[in-house]
């Protein structure tokens, strides 16, 4: 079996390691070796952020991806992740260590039916949170993160109409804090769906000094008793920050590793889901490992390829962005 026919089968490549080999000293062997540069999301496992040449949310990943001088882009996050990356650099190799490193709120808007949705209001704008599939994107007007849709919102006329997919918890939010009455897409994030507004009220009870912090892709009714909404940067700078020494984090468990790191004599505490489970992650993300990412950069496999067409139309929405970003002060 060829490397291609082991990337079909599985996702990704899963060949022996050396015991003996440092993997750590491996990959920034090999990183040197064939220009690469590692960029990762801050829900990976910490090993990962440990050797990643950035960590950061949708908005940062997108503004590395594109100003990146790599020959070789390795994506330590997700699928529509290591997409964007090479819709903003088609010339370059971007490689995704895991093929099956989804993203259930990418699923929840297959383009075909979101076209549908879209020509029954032709009168409306799309705006397209990041994390959607290139199909989508090429389908949406603008692109945006949690970081900048408020500003991307704002920046547009009040009576402009606007669809706002795929997140319907993130585009009511934008709702509330602008005033908009943005026709929302019905999907969401199976991470931040799963918190337990009982489990966190009880947790503020026995932690009153605790600040509840959440992403707001969080419902509704989890984003009406926290003390900060925000993205992922904009929630781990709030902790650094904040005269607070205690916080309850309610979003993906992998940012707590950079917290703890910023701030080591603070406590954090992750939200618990409505399950089992004493800790809330996004399975798709871990699918990453650094065995995987080694593998991905010795044999260059699994690599993003897209098609040209689709690549142009999916680049405009996200050009469109990163304007609005600038404008906003929101990118330097």
């Amino acid at each position: 079996m060829n490397l291609a026919e082991v990337v079909l089968e599985k996702g990704f490549l899963d060949y022996n390691i050396d015991p003996t080999v440092d993997i750590y000293v491996a990959i920034e062997e090999l990183k040197k070796e064939k220009n690469a540069v590692i960029l990762a999301h801050y829900y990976q496992d910490s090993d990962i952020q440990d050797i990643a040449d950035y960590i950061g949310d949708s908005l940062g990943l997108a503004r590395k991806a594109a100003q990146t001088e790599a020959d070789i882009i390795v994506f330590a996050g997700v699928h529509f992740m290591a997409e964007t990356a090479k819709i903003l650099n088609p010339t370059k190799k971007v490689l995704i260590p895991d093929l099956n490193a989804g993203c259930s709120l990418s699923d929840s808007c297959p383009p075909p039916l979101f076209r549908i949705f879209r020509e029954r209001h032709p009168e409306h704008l799309v705006i397209s949170y990041i994390n959607c599939s290139a199909g989508i994107k090429a389908l949406s007007d603008i692109i945006c993160t949690s970081s900048n849709a408020r500003a991307i919102v704002d920046s547009l006329p009040e009576d402009q109409k606007i669809i706002f997919a795929p997140d319907k918890n993130l585009g009511a939010y934008i709702n509330k804090v602008t005033g908009r009455n943005m026709v929302l897409w019905n999907g969401a994030c199976m991470v931040h769906e799963i918190f337990s507004l009982e489990k966190i009220t009880k947790l503020k009870v026995r932690h009153p000094e605790a600040k509840l912090i959440a992403h707001p892709e969080c419902e509704e009714a989890i984003l009406a008793i926290a003390d900060f909404i925000g993205s992922t940067s904009e929630l781990l700078k709030y902790t650094h920050t904040c005269k607070s020494d205690s916080f309850i984090v309610a979003t993906e468990s992998g940012i707590l590793h950079k917290m703890i790191e910023q701030s080591p004599n603070k406590t954090f505490i992750a939200a618990p889901p409505d399950n089992a489970c004493a800790c809330n992650e996004c399975p798709h993300m871990k699918k990453n490992t650094l065995e995987k990412i080694y593998n991905c950069l010795k044999y260059e496999q699994p690599e993003i390829i897209m098609d040209e067409e689709l690549r142009l139309a999916a680049k405009k929405p996200i050009d469109r962005m990163m304007e609005i970003s600038i404008s906003a002060g929101l990118v330097g």
